[in-house]
């Protein structure tokens, strides 16, 4: 049992019981007396509200008869703090967070560089939950954005069995060299990697994996244009390596197409490569509900072109 509700903790909270069917923020207006929908609201952000003993922030979440609800009476000293990473959501099944661009998703065996699952293997640990975290989708190390975990191995793998189906919505914005041609289009290739896991495209099947990139281009200023990219696939650098094909290379991807001989001082203006993973929609794998994620756009995206 989670050390958050052992005896010692019990007067900590303050208990609920759910007799019929209502949404969480609902349940929590029409019973907590006197509360405002203002401090409701903060209650869920602060990650103050346990159903069933976990922790739930979704205003909408389902609350089903017989189930506990419980208001912690304090913050709890148990909240992830990191440089690296952000947490949006967490629920009994799942944990979305916004990672910081600079650090891996995970690393290989034996590989003791600080990547985004282990930060969360420690945050469970300290939090003695009763759960794994095991990564669905990956981002690059030099990008930042959303990404999702499970807290089961079968949770994982109907993830990554029904991607297609499960992932409704995964959008990116990026700034790019250049001043974009067309207001909007789409990118169609085979990627492939080389021996030195530098991935190519091919405008014709050359063995790899077949891409979809789709682009809109948001603004075009000071050599730059700011651009939405969603994806149809999601194939390793597929959006980096389509950037290039339409030769304008994100800014700051020195590994493909951003060089300084060409770019000079706008191959890498800020010291990152500019891709930011915005948006993630999906059916979550367990209770079929329709989650949707944003982030703003990173302000050192927007501020190359004012």
């Amino acid at each position: 049992m989670s050390t958050y509700f052992d005896r010692k903790a019990a007067n900590r909270y303050t208990d609920y019981p759910v007799k019929q069917p209502a949404e969480l923020m609902q349940f929590l207006m029409s019973t907590i007396s006197g509360i405002s929908r203002t401090k409701a609201k903060e209650l869920l952000s602060q990650r103050m509200v346990y159903v069933n003993k976990e922790i739930v922030t979704q205003y909408n979440y389902k609350l089903q008869p017989g189930q506990l609800v419980q208001v912690a009476k304090n913050r709890h000293k148990h909240d992830l703090v990191s440089k690296w990473v952000r947490l949006i959501y967490e629920d009994a099944f799942i944990i979305v967070v916004e990672k910081k661009e600079g650090i891996l998703t995970n690393a290989l065996p034996g590989d003791k560089r600080e990547n985004v699952k282990a930060i969360l293997d420690e945050y469970v640990k300290r939090t003695s939950r009763a759960f794994s975290v095991n990564t669905v989708h990956r981002l690059d190390k030099g990008t930042s954005g959303i990404l999702v975990f499970a807290k089961r191995r079968d949770i994982q793998k109907i993830f990554t069995d029904n991607w297609k189906e499960i992932v409704s919505d995964r959008r990116y914005i990026a700034v790019v060299q250049g001043e974009m041609e067309q207001d909007s289009g789409t990118v169609r290739s085979w990627l492939t990697d080389n021996k030195m896991y530098v991935t190519y495209s091919s405008v014709v099947d050359n063995g790899g994996k077949y891409a979809i990139t789709n682009y809109k281009t948001l603004k075009r200023k000071n050599g730059y244009s700011l651009v939405e990219l969603k994806l149809d696939t999601g194939r390793k650098n597929q959006i980096r390596v389509h950037m290039q094909d339409l030769k304008h290379p994100i800014a700051g991807d020195i590994k493909y197409g951003s060089h300084p001989d060409f770019f000079g001082d706008h191959a890498d203006p800020i010291g990152r490569v500019c891709l930011h993973a915005f948006r993630l929609a999906f059916r979550h794998p367990i209770t079929g509900e329709n989650l949707v994620f944003e982030t703003p756009f990173p302000p050192s995206f927007t501020n190359l072109l004012k």
